[in-house]
């Protein structure tokens, strides 16, 4: 098993010392205003059932949602990490396709889908934007299921019929700035109909109905199905969810080395517990020059 930790922070540093300009995002920092209830509904439908509740108990047992005691630390963290994320998205030098945010993992297990709905529930706090979050693990639809829509036709529905507009299948939820696009009925064709033209009209028309959206998608993991390539396509900027002290050092290679022609590529590194750390930290670079870094590291 890797010290993924000391692995990811030695890349960092080499990287800084290379470029000058790098900067590490989501160091501990002290804070003392937060939130008490930092994913609360804030408004809901006036009719009853209308809107696909975001209920953080079943988030919460589901190993979603952080501990109730730890959810003020959690927000705190991710405060940290989206800032940059929506800055590339929607400030005054985004990235092409910046809005569009794919959130994976080299393997299963490692955060990804926690991630992706903690990013998305801190990123709806915010007062100018709003939050689309796409189930597109279409194996392994594991959002769908946990919100009680994994039968509601979704994104695979609206890639296989030119008919349909995906629009109409947005989900809006109880939480004012956040929607859901299910994953919809699987096909063993679902990594031809991500690829496919129909993906990217998709997503440039989930973006036009709304120029203050960030969409972002959970996907299915880059070293275990076709899906997650297909995605990166279409987006303008990737994470890469690592597990301290878990993912080992040639898994998280080879999975740079997917997306290694990507521009944007950041890592995510959760579940850090080392003494005085945040438990999640954010690394934002190029996947290709990251891989360069940890290689030179073991010559």
């Amino acid at each position: 098993m890797s010290e993924t930790v000391g692995v990811v922070e030695t890349a960092i540093r080499k990287l800084q010392e290379e470029a000058g300009t790098l900067r590490l995002e989501g160091t501990p920092v002290k804070e003392s205003r937060v939130l008490a209830e930092p994913y609360s509904v804030t408004a809901r439908s006036s009719a009853p059932g209308s809107r696909v509740p975001f209920d953080t108990n079943a988030l919460r047992g589901a190993g979603l949602l952080a501990p109730e005691d730890e959810v003020s630390n959690l927000a705190r963290q991710y405060r940290q990490i989206k800032r940059p994320l929506i800055a590339r998205a929607l400030g005054p030098e985004r990235l092409p396709k910046g809005y569009r945010i794919m959130v994976g993992s080299a393997t299963a297990g490692e955060g990804k889908t926690f991630t992706a709905i903690n990013l998305a529930l801190s990123m709806s706090l915010e007062k100018d934007l709003r939050v689309l979050l796409v189930d597109a693990d279409v194996a392994k639809p594991h959002i769908s299921r946990v919100l009680g829509v994994a039968e509601a036709p979704g994104l695979l529905d609206a890639l296989r019929d030119p008919t349909l507009d995906v629009q109409r299948l947005v989900l809006p939820t109880d939480i004012a700035t956040l929607a859901v696009l299910p994953a919809g009925r699987y096909s063993d064709e679902a990594n031809e109909l991500l690829a496919s033209r129909r993906m990217e009209q998709l997503a440039t028309s989930l973006s036009e109905q709304d120029k203050h959206r960030i969409i972002l998608f959970d996907s299915s993991p880059l070293l275990q199905t076709n899906e997650s390539h297909a995605l990166a396509q279409v987006v303008g900027q990737i994470i890469v969810v690592v597990r301290a002290a878990s993912t080992p050092e040639p898994v998280l290679l080879d999975a740079l080395e997917t997306v290694k022609d990507h521009p944007c590529v950041s890592l995510v590194l959760n579940q850090s517990l080392r003494e005085a750390a945040s438990p999640y930290y954010y690394y934002g670079y190029g996947a290709e020059r990251a891989a360069s870094a940890l290689n030179k590291q073991n010559e």
